[in-house]
């Protein structure tokens, strides 16, 4: 047999090389979940960017309680917050998701800040932090929380002191589901004792017309130490 007919011979014998595509790897992170309107309460938490304190500045965190206080009712229900200089904390129950509820926050107040305070600098980082409220206690838990932030950070002396927070008197805040109503702040939220959960607005009762004319009063109420919480 000829050298040429021996090779074609041999070739002819292998077998065929497979035109299957490669199998692709299927994505197994688990996606985050999504709350919409059930009913669920958060602990959100957010921070600006670089952990710059921007909201030390007044008019920022004046802009910023606007801005809170513009989307509730819509967008989610307003249980505590606290505007520290470089963060925030909200507890809240989300009436859509509670993403689209933190973009309106985030992204609100970044169009405020671009068209009222004459900024284009970035404001927030990326993302968010998010605590599901599970019972009472955890409740209790995260109130107190948010309250006495800024005394642990030495802004000032009583959570009552600090401007910029739901401790301070005259906010109107939401209440909150019957399950999730604790003992020490049933008086805080202006509710009765086991009133039960509606989606409509139950505030405490305020001698402020308007959370802008409340800062104002408020302003230089709080011996700041440290603006770098």
């Amino acid at each position: 047999m000829k050298s040429f007919e021996r090779a074609h011979l041999q070739a002819r014998r292998k077998l065929p090389t497979s035109t299957h595509a490669p199998m692709r790897r299927h994505n197994m992170r688990p996606k985050r979940e999504h709350a919409t309107n059930t009913g669920q309460t958060y602990m959100v938490t957010s921070s600006t960017w670089e952990k710059r304190a921007l909201f030390g500045n007044e008019r920022w965190a004046k802009s910023l309680i606007e801005t809170l206080y513009h989307y509730r009712g819509s967008a989610y229900l307003l249980h505590e917050f606290v505007i520290m200089p470089d963060h925030i904390h909200v507890l809240l129950t989300p009436l859509t998701s509670l993403e689209k509820a933190v973009q309106f926050i985030k992204g609100g107040f970044s169009y405020r800040a671009k068209k009222e305070l004459g900024s284009n600098m970035e404001v927030w980082q990326k993302g968010f932090q998010d605590h599901r409220v599970r019972d009472a206690v955890d409740y209790d838990n995260h109130v107190t929380y948010i309250r006495e932030n800024p005394v642990r950070k030495h802004l000032c002396d009583r959570a009552q002191e600090y401007p910029y927070s739901s401790a301070h008197a005259g906010f109107q805040l939401d209440g909150v589901a019957q399950g999730l109503k604790p003992r020490a702040f049933g008086a805080a939220v202006g509710a009765p004792e086991g009133a039960p959960f509606q989606g409509a607005i139950n505030p405490i009762k305020s001698n402020s017309d308007h959370p802008a004319k409340l800062m104002s009063k408020l302003a230089h109420g709080c011996q700041k130490r440290d603006r770098t919480a």
